[in-house]
């Protein structure tokens, strides 16, 4: 093969390689010699490809382009505080916007918005509901999740000083798998009255979220990971999740590994939830946990999910709740959207956005008490609002941007 130029060697390593997110993810890229590179091109394409792994996605004039999926309920209205607040902030982000009818048995909504976020790499987005109860139909958010392999799901479970709740001074990490288990949506009749669902947990899969939950673990000062399972009944599923945990936690020897299982999680959550640091668990389990945790400490409007794969993120309110019966009466706590708002910043390393949005809501929150009736207070949706904004003004002007 002739020798590559410079250029020609530039073309092949942005063809060959395919940048990460921030989650720090290793790259997919086709090896040198399927190219026949001779030793010291390979190593220029090495070294392109260790770039092309830190570098984020492309920003046009200088800002971000970010996905926004509304969802239904009160989706489209905590959507619109949030470009408000990065409007007055001065947040170098543009949304395309991306509604999926949630009534149609078709797929050409859901379509648009994967390869939209294929294209920005990113996406801020409320719960979309699945109207149709045909068997056929996937749920949005599943297939959203599946399509792009964004295969965990991390929730800060923080307590607020402000908020009165059942228990004080959480602090949990939840580390959920996000595209296998209940939730893989495989069911039948096998003969008529006879329905099975399969639950599919696989090896490669458990053992990249439980090496994920260690990682967080070590990287963020964690002293515990414990795994929450039911392979006491479901030996071979759930037995196989918690034995690669506990294999994956061999070389961890400075973070400390037990398993409990779920129910009786459930209960030590509810009775002395300050003995987990960081949570691992199945998708359906998950879900339970986070509902559970949300419910002692305040409610469902005050948490943030983040959804990662090796390639893209999705940024959402951490229980996935549409909140359909309190759509437009301006009363949505519109907390845990701004929360999922301040990771996509921080996502983006917009760092002084996310850190003063955080300020803004422990403000809002934790000082004035500015409560929506979720939290037993009187403050509209639009209260919680102006006060985070009034915060980032104040902020623009002292600071500069």
């Amino acid at each position: 093969m002739a020798a590559f130029g410079r250029t020609q060697l530039l073309k092949l390593a942005q063809m060959s390689s395919m940048s990460l997110n921030g989650a720090g993810s290793a790259t997919r890229t086709m090896g040198a010699g399927q190219l026949g590179l001779g030793d010291s091109q390979k190593r220029f394409k090495s070294k392109t490809s260790r770039l092309a792994k830190i570098l984020p996605k492309a920003k046009y004039g200088g800002r971000h382009t970010v996905t926004m999926l509304p969802g239904g309920g009160i989706g489209p209205e905590l959507m619109g505080y949030v470009r408000e607040v990065f409007r007055y902030a001065g947040v170098p982000v543009d949304f395309e916007e991306v509604n999926i009818n949630p009534n149609t048995e078709g797929n050409e909504d859901l379509e648009y918005a994967i390869t939209s976020i294929r294209r920005n790499g990113v996406a801020l987005k409320g719960n979309i509901e699945t109207k149709s109860l045909s068997p056929n139909v996937m749920s949005r958010n599943v297939a959203l999740r599946n399509e792009l392999d964004l295969f965990v799901n991390v929730i800060h479970c923080l307590s607020y000083a402000g908020v009165p709740s059942r228990q004080k001074d959480i602090d949990v990490y939840l580390i959920r798998q996000n595209t296998e288990g209940e939730y893989a949506m495989l069911e039948h009749e096998s003969v008529y009255g006879v329905v099975e669902c399969l639950k599919i947990v696989t090896r490669e899969n458990s053992e990249r979220l439980a090496r994920y939950a260690f990682d967080f673990a070590k990287k963020h000062g964690r002293k515990k990971v414990t795994t929450i399972h039911k392979a006491n009944i479901m030996k071979t599923s759930d037995g196989l999740f918690l034995e690669i945990s506990r294999q994956i936690a061999k070389e961890y020897p400075d973070i400390q590994h037990n398993d409990m299982i779920i129910d009786n999680c459930c209960m030590q959550l509810v009775s002395n939830p300050h003995q987990f640091d960081v949570m691992l668990m199945t998708n359906l389990y998950g879900s339970i946990v986070s509902n559970v945790i949300c419910g002692l400490m305040g409610g469902a409007g005050l948490l943030s999910g983040r959804n990662y794969g090796t390639e893209y993120a999705i940024f959402e309110p951490g229980t996935r709740n549409t909140g359909t019966s309190i759509a437009g009466k301006n009363i949505a706590n519109p907390i845990s959207m701004m929360n999922a708002a301040a990771d996509l910043l921080h996502h983006l390393r917009l760092e002084n956005h996310s850190v003063w949005l955080r300020e803004a809501i422990d403000q809002t929150i934790n000082v004035d008490k500015i409560h929506t009736p979720d939290l037993g207070g009187q403050a509209t949706s639009m209260d919680v609002v102006k006060n985070i904004v009034n915060y980032l003004q104040a902020k623009t002007k002292v600071e500069n941007w």
